[in-house]
Protein backbone atom coordinates (compact mmCIF):
# COMPACT_ATOMS: atom_id res chain seq x y z
CA UNK A 1 0.00 0.00 0.00
CA UNK A 2 1.40 3.37 -1.05
CA UNK A 3 1.67 6.40 1.16
CA UNK A 4 0.64 9.71 -0.41
CA UNK A 5 1.46 13.38 -0.13
CA UNK A 6 -1.29 15.84 -1.03
CA UNK A 7 -1.66 19.57 -1.61
CA UNK A 8 -4.29 21.12 0.68
CA UNK A 9 -6.66 23.95 -0.23
CA UNK A 10 -4.06 26.51 0.91
CA UNK A 11 -1.44 25.08 -1.46
CA UNK A 12 0.65 23.42 1.29
CA UNK A 13 2.13 19.96 0.95
CA UNK A 14 0.99 17.44 3.56
CA UNK A 15 1.81 13.80 4.00
CA UNK A 16 2.37 11.00 4.05
CA UNK A 17 -0.96 9.18 4.35
CA UNK A 18 -2.39 5.78 3.48
CA UNK A 19 -5.52 5.80 1.30
CA UNK A 20 -7.64 5.24 4.43
CA UNK A 21 -5.98 8.18 6.17
CA UNK A 22 -6.56 10.33 3.08
CA UNK A 23 -10.28 9.62 3.39
CA UNK A 24 -10.26 11.07 6.93
CA UNK A 25 -8.34 14.09 5.57
CA UNK A 26 -11.42 14.81 3.42
CA UNK A 27 -9.53 15.15 0.17
CA UNK A 28 -11.51 15.96 -2.96
CA UNK A 29 -11.37 14.40 -6.41
CA UNK A 30 -9.44 17.44 -7.64
CA UNK A 31 -6.86 17.26 -4.83
CA UNK A 32 -3.33 16.83 -6.15
CA UNK A 33 -1.59 13.72 -4.78
CA UNK A 34 1.84 12.18 -5.21
CA UNK A 35 3.58 8.96 -4.10
CA UNK A 36 7.04 7.57 -4.88
CA UNK A 37 6.97 6.08 -8.35
CA UNK A 38 4.84 8.86 -9.84
CA UNK A 39 6.56 11.24 -12.23
CA UNK A 40 4.32 14.18 -11.32
CA UNK A 41 1.43 15.23 -9.10
CA UNK A 42 -1.94 13.81 -10.17
CA UNK A 43 -5.56 14.52 -9.28
CA UNK A 44 -6.83 12.01 -6.70
CA UNK A 45 -9.63 10.94 -9.07
CA UNK A 46 -6.98 9.79 -11.60
CA UNK A 47 -5.26 7.41 -9.13
CA UNK A 48 -6.93 3.99 -9.20
CA UNK A 49 -5.78 3.08 -5.68
CA UNK A 50 -7.77 6.05 -4.34
CA UNK A 51 -11.06 5.18 -6.13
CA UNK A 52 -12.43 3.61 -2.94
CA UNK A 53 -12.24 6.98 -1.17
CA UNK A 54 -14.73 8.49 -3.59
CA UNK A 55 -17.06 5.48 -3.90
CA UNK A 56 -20.61 6.54 -3.06
CA UNK A 57 -19.94 10.25 -3.51
CA UNK A 58 -22.09 11.72 -6.23
CA UNK A 59 -21.76 15.09 -7.80
CA UNK A 60 -18.78 17.23 -8.31
CA UNK A 61 -16.64 19.05 -5.87
CA UNK A 62 -15.58 22.61 -6.08
CA UNK A 63 -12.11 22.77 -7.56
CA UNK A 64 -9.15 23.76 -5.45
CA UNK A 65 -7.60 27.16 -5.94
CA UNK A 66 -4.97 27.12 -8.65
CA UNK A 67 -1.70 26.10 -7.06
CA UNK A 68 1.75 26.81 -8.36
CA UNK A 69 3.34 23.80 -10.09
CA UNK A 70 4.92 21.68 -7.41
CA UNK A 71 7.70 19.24 -8.08
CA UNK A 72 7.51 15.97 -6.21
CA UNK A 73 9.96 15.62 -3.35
CA UNK A 74 13.04 13.55 -4.05
CA UNK A 75 12.37 11.69 -0.83
CA UNK A 76 9.52 12.13 1.61
CA UNK A 77 10.20 14.94 4.03
CA UNK A 78 8.06 13.46 6.75
CA UNK A 79 7.34 9.75 6.76
CA UNK A 80 5.24 8.15 9.44
CA UNK A 81 5.47 11.20 11.68
CA UNK A 82 9.25 11.15 12.05
CA UNK A 83 11.81 13.22 10.18
CA UNK A 84 13.82 11.50 7.45
CA UNK A 85 17.42 11.19 8.59
CA UNK A 86 20.21 12.31 6.25
CA UNK A 87 22.28 9.57 4.66
CA UNK A 88 25.35 8.68 6.73
CA UNK A 89 28.82 9.25 5.26
CA UNK A 90 29.70 6.39 2.92
CA UNK A 91 33.54 6.55 3.21
CA UNK A 92 33.81 5.00 -0.28
CA UNK A 93 36.35 7.41 -1.81
CA UNK A 94 38.41 7.51 1.38
CA UNK A 95 38.50 3.72 1.70
CA UNK A 96 39.56 3.30 -1.93
CA UNK A 97 42.38 5.85 -1.53
CA UNK A 98 43.49 4.41 1.83
CA UNK A 99 43.68 0.97 0.22
CA UNK A 100 45.21 1.67 -3.19
CA UNK A 101 47.74 4.47 -2.56
CA UNK A 102 49.80 2.77 0.19
CA UNK A 103 49.77 -0.47 -1.79
CA UNK A 104 51.04 1.30 -4.91
CA UNK A 105 53.58 3.50 -3.11
CA UNK A 106 55.23 0.93 -0.88
CA UNK A 107 53.64 -2.46 -1.65
CA UNK A 108 52.11 -2.84 1.79
CA UNK A 109 49.96 -5.95 1.67
CA UNK A 110 48.45 -4.89 5.01
CA UNK A 111 46.87 -1.83 3.41
CA UNK A 112 44.60 -4.26 1.56
CA UNK A 113 42.63 -4.46 4.82
CA UNK A 114 40.98 -1.35 3.43
CA UNK A 115 39.02 -3.64 1.11
CA UNK A 116 36.86 -4.45 4.12
CA UNK A 117 36.14 -0.71 4.37
CA UNK A 118 35.26 -0.59 0.68
CA UNK A 119 32.78 -3.45 1.11
CA UNK A 120 31.05 -1.74 4.05
CA UNK A 121 31.12 1.65 2.27
CA UNK A 122 29.34 0.17 -0.74
CA UNK A 123 26.48 -1.01 1.52
CA UNK A 124 25.70 2.42 3.02
CA UNK A 125 23.74 3.91 0.11
CA UNK A 126 21.78 0.77 -0.74
CA UNK A 127 20.73 0.21 2.89
CA UNK A 128 19.68 3.85 3.18
CA UNK A 129 17.69 3.68 -0.06
CA UNK A 130 15.80 0.64 1.27
CA UNK A 131 14.85 2.63 4.36
CA UNK A 132 17.20 0.78 6.73
CA UNK A 133 18.73 3.84 8.41
CA UNK A 134 20.15 1.83 11.32
CA UNK A 135 21.81 -0.63 8.94
CA UNK A 136 23.29 2.17 6.83
CA UNK A 137 24.58 3.89 9.98
CA UNK A 138 26.26 0.65 11.10
CA UNK A 139 27.78 0.09 7.63
CA UNK A 140 29.09 3.67 7.69
CA UNK A 141 30.64 3.11 11.10
CA UNK A 142 32.34 -0.10 9.96
CA UNK A 143 33.54 1.52 6.73
CA UNK A 144 35.01 4.43 8.70
CA UNK A 145 36.75 2.08 11.13
CA UNK A 146 38.39 -0.06 8.43
CA UNK A 147 39.29 2.96 6.33
CA UNK A 148 41.11 4.52 9.29
CA UNK A 149 42.89 1.23 10.04
CA UNK A 150 44.09 0.99 6.41
CA UNK A 151 45.10 4.66 6.45
CA UNK A 152 47.20 4.32 9.62
CA UNK A 153 48.82 1.13 8.33
CA UNK A 154 49.69 2.98 5.11
CA UNK A 155 51.14 5.93 7.04
CA UNK A 156 53.17 3.61 9.28
CA UNK A 157 54.47 1.70 6.26
CA UNK A 158 55.55 4.92 4.49
CA UNK A 159 57.30 6.11 7.67
CA UNK A 160 59.11 2.74 7.95
CA UNK A 161 60.29 3.06 4.35
CA UNK A 162 61.55 6.61 4.95
CA UNK A 163 63.38 5.53 8.13
CA UNK A 164 64.91 2.55 6.30
CA UNK A 165 66.14 4.77 3.45
CA UNK A 166 67.63 7.28 5.92
CA UNK A 167 69.38 4.46 7.80
CA UNK A 168 70.77 3.00 4.57
CA UNK A 169 72.10 6.41 3.53
CA UNK A 170 73.60 6.97 6.99
CA UNK A 171 75.16 3.50 6.95
CA UNK A 172 76.60 4.12 3.47
CA UNK A 173 78.06 7.47 4.53
CA UNK A 174 79.56 5.96 7.69
CA UNK A 175 81.09 3.08 5.72
CA UNK A 176 82.66 5.59 3.33
CA UNK A 177 84.12 7.39 6.34
CA UNK A 178 85.50 4.15 7.78
CA UNK A 179 87.24 3.27 4.51
CA UNK A 180 88.94 6.70 4.61
CA UNK A 181 90.15 5.98 8.14
CA UNK A 182 91.56 2.60 7.18
CA UNK A 183 93.11 3.87 3.96
CA UNK A 184 95.10 6.45 5.94
CA UNK A 185 96.37 3.93 8.51
CA UNK A 186 97.91 1.50 6.09
CA UNK A 187 95.16 -1.05 6.29
CA UNK A 188 93.19 -1.55 3.11
CA UNK A 189 89.61 -2.67 3.07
Amino acid sequence: MNRYFYIDSEGKQKGTFTPEELKSENIKKDTLVWTPGMTEWMRASNVTELDAIFAGHAGSYSPQPAAQPVTPPAQPVNYGGSQQQPMPKSWLIESILATVLPFMLCSSIFSLLGIIGIVHASKVESLYARGDYTGSLEASSQAGKWTKIAMWIGIAWVVLWIVAIILLIAFGVSMAGISDVFSGSGYEI
